[in-house]
């Protein structure tokens, strides 16, 4: 799988959503030991903790659509067009079909039968947060 500045490596990451973000996401860090990897605005704040990942969201952003705890699960696949077919030809309720983003990301999203929101990206390219907005935190240096 490729690597992107804009996304942690884990390959599934909740995303919890809370009213205020910056203070959830400081709490976490100071309570469980996170660390801040990426901000967005002041609406998500990705968290890392060792090969894990955790992205902290603004409850009040979520559209219509949103699971009914407003909380999601991110998974990150090899090829998400392929994905989308599999999930497709079973009857998946998809929310919205795959899309390329500016931050490097490919991504589809889907509900399981118990209504949660789940949202599957594949890596397409390494794109420096700053260039759509993000600030990057933490540096993964090798």
């Amino acid at each position: 799988m490729r690597n992107n500045r804009s996304i942690p490596s884990a390959t599934i990451i909740p995303e919890l959503a809370y009213a205020d973000v910056p203070a959830a996401a400081a709490w976490l860090c100071r309570a469980f030991g996170f660390t801040e990897h990426l901000r967005i605005g002041d609406h998500r704040i990705q968290l890392l903790c060792g090969d894990g990942a955790v992205v902290v969201m603004d409850r009040s952003r979520e559209s219509a659509d949103a699971s009914p705890s407003g909380h999601g699960i991110l998974v990150r696949v090899a090829d998400v067009d392929v994905h989308y077919a599999r999930a497709v030809a079973a009857g998946a309720d998809v929310s919205s079909p795959p899309v390329t983003h500016p931050f490097g990301e490919r991504q589809y999203g889907a509900r399981d039968p118990g209504g949660h929101r789940w949202t599957f990206s594949q890596t397409v390219d390494d794109v420096d947060p700053a260039s759509w907005g993000g600030q990057l935190v933490r540096r993964d240096e090798p």
